[in-house]
Order: C-alpha cells, then sequence, then structure tokens
C-alpha cells in the first residue's frame, strides 16, 4: 500500500462521520446515560465487595426488584438510540424507574445509577430531532451566514427587521 492510496485512514474517518451523523440523529447521550445508570442499579445487589480482609455483601431482599429495574432501564437506554420516535415516553419511564429504584435497589445504586438514569431520562425528554434543514430545531436562521447571498447586505445594513417562519420581513 503506498502513501498515495486510500486506506485504513479514509476507512477509519468515513466511519467516524456515520456514526457522528447517526449520534446526531437521535438522544444519544440520553440512551448512553441511562445505559450506564441502569448497570450498578442491577449489579450492586448482587456484588461482593471486599475491601482488605473484610468482604462486604450488598444482597436485599429486594435483590429481584433491583435486576428488573436495571434491565429495563438499560433496555430503555437501547429504546432511545433505535426507536427515537418514543424517546419521551422512555424518558418519563427512565425517570419513574429511576425515583422507584432509591428504595429498591440500595439508593439507586448508591446514588450512582439513580443520578445517570435520572439525567438520562430528562435529555430523552428535552432531545428535539433537527428539522430538515440539518440544523437543530429552534433555530430560525437568523444569524449571517444562513442568509441567501442576496439578502445578506440588507442584514448587514440592518434592513432585516424579523425573521418569521423563514420568511423576511424588511423595513421600508
Amino acid at each position: 500500500m503506498s502513501a498515495e492510496s486510500p486506506g485504513l485512514r479514509d476507512q477509519n474517518r468515513n466511519w467516524r462521520l456515520r456514526f457522528r451523523a447517526w449520534r446526531g440523529s437521535r438522544p444519544f447521550w440520553a440512551g448512553l446515560l441511562t445505559i450506564l445508570g441502569g448497570v450498578p442499579i442491577a449489579y450492586l445487589p448482587y456484588a461482593n465487595l471486599k475491601v482488605g480482609q473484610l468482604t462486604i455483601r450488598m444482597a436485599t431482599t429486594a435483590g429481584a426488584g433491583s435486576l428488573i429495574i436495571g434491565v429495563l432501564l438499560v433496555t430503555l437506554g437501547l429504546t432511545m438510540w433505535f426507536h427515537h420516535i418514543v424517546r419521551v415516553f422512555a424518558g418519563v419511564a427512565t425517570i419513574l424507574l429511576a425515583l422507584v429504584s432509591i428504595p429498591v435497589s440500595n439508593l439507586g445504586g448508591f446514588l450512582v445509577g439513580f443520578l445517570l438514569s435520572l439525567i438520562g431520562g430528562a435529555l430523552s425528554i428535552a432531545w428535539a430531532p433537527a428539522d430538515d434543514g440539518g440544523r437543530p430545531a429552534g433555530r430560525h436562521g437568523d444569524e449571517p451566514d444562513s442568509a441567501p447571498a442576496d439578502d445578506r447586505a440588507d442584514y448587514e445594513a440592518g434592513r432585516v427587521v424579523e425573521v418569521n417562519g423563514g420568511r423576511r420581513h424588511r423595513a421600508g
């Protein structure tokens, strides 16, 4: 393979760009935090922690409940990634399961799983898909870079008064 031929470097770049586009089209961070929050909630009631010669066992009577909550949180995180249409339902269910994990699962996985799941659910509810123009929803194109070329001079001269729904209104 010569220095001129495309190889692993271009394949790596294409993979990164495809992953970036995939990540931007769904509530990626909400799903990741929800999955990471479900792991300690499910794992800690069954864990044996060793501190020197001392073994600490976290077994509780609600171990099965903790496992169910943790598995459901991981499933909701994956749902946020792969079926992002139901992101609001998944976010609300994540928040409710995180709150239920406080009394059921050792303070929600010692508050780590609880906080990660709570933030993940809130991010899932707050996430909005991009509009058709590829910009995040909520931006209306009132910056000079997104203005058409013939309107840029009007914008810089201060004659554009308001941007409303993509229609420009000019001061007379």
